[in-house]
Order: C-alpha cells, then structure tokens, then sequence
C-alpha cells in the first residue's frame, strides 16, 4: 500500500499547489460550462475521502461535519467562501492524509460496509477505497486544471 499513499501525497500536494497559487476570486469562479469551481472541487476530494473510508468503515470522521456536508457529492459551491476556510482546507489537505496513513496502519478500519461508486467500481475493503480515492481525486484533480485553463482563457478575452 506504500506506493498507494504516496500517490495519494502527490495528488493531495498538487491540489495543494493549485490552491495556494490561484486567486481567491479565481478559485471561486465557476468557468463557463462547469457546474463548480476550482475550491469546490478540492474541498469535495477531503470530503468523499473522509465518507469512503471513515463512513463506510464505520469510524468517526476526522474533519468537522461541516466539510462533508458542504461539499459531499451532490452539493454546489458555496461562492461566499473566506479566505480563513482556504486556509483550513490547506491545512486539511496535508492532515487528512497523514491521519490516513497513520490509522491504516494500526489496522482501524478492520471493517469495511461494500459500496459501489456511481463511477461503477466495487469497494469491498479499506484497500479498495483508498485505490479508489486516489482515481477520484486525479479525476479531480484534472476538472481544476481544466476550470483553471478556462478561467485563464476568460481572462484573455
């Protein structure tokens, strides 16, 4: 699982990249033809990590409610978004994967309710969803370096 974690740190710091060197006017912005922004989309990742392995494994979340709520699959960009709570997602970010790290190996998620994704993949063990998570994350991952070009290409109007 190491090579899985540490894909998951690179996606996590590139995320982490984008959010600390994009404007906040800009990681607001819903680009034309998306349905969200830039923070949206990495608020959303640390949410559907925290629900795909927490969640479904039965344990506490390690973040606040309130980011599962906020930006869970199905929710739209809150576009009143303080620049405190882009410093709490940064933050986020890099702990919520560490926290990972450190609770898989003390064998925390000895349990694990299977689950489809609506991307059509079984979950049937811790393992699977962090494989998973690192797909659904580069997914996303790739929707901010596209809403990031659109928004660029606005400017450029």
């Amino acid at each position: 699982m190491n090579y899985h974690f540490q894909a998951h740190r690179q996606v996590r710091k590139n995320l982490l990249d984008i959010l600390q060197n994009t404007s906040h006017e800009d990681l607001l912005l819903i680009p034309d033809g998306f349905n969200n922004n830039i923070y949206w989309n990495i608020a959303h990742t640390v949410a559907t990590q925290q629900l795909l392995h927490y969640y479904l494994s039965g344990n506490p979340f390690r973040i606040d409610k309130y980011w599962i709520e906020t930006y869970k699959k199905g929710t739209l960009p809150n576009l009143n978004v303080q620049k405190s709570e882009v410093e709490d997602l940064e933050f986020l970010l890099t702990e919520t994967s560490k926290i990972l790290m450190k609770d898989y190996d003390s064998d925390f998620f000895s349990d694990y309710t299977p689950y489809t994704t609506s991307f059509g993949m079984d979950l049937k063990s811790i393992q699977d969803a962090i494989i998973f998570n690192n797909m659904h994350e580069s997914l996303h991952y790739g929707y901010v370096m596209a809403q990031k070009r659109a928004i660029l290409g606005e400017i450029g109007r």
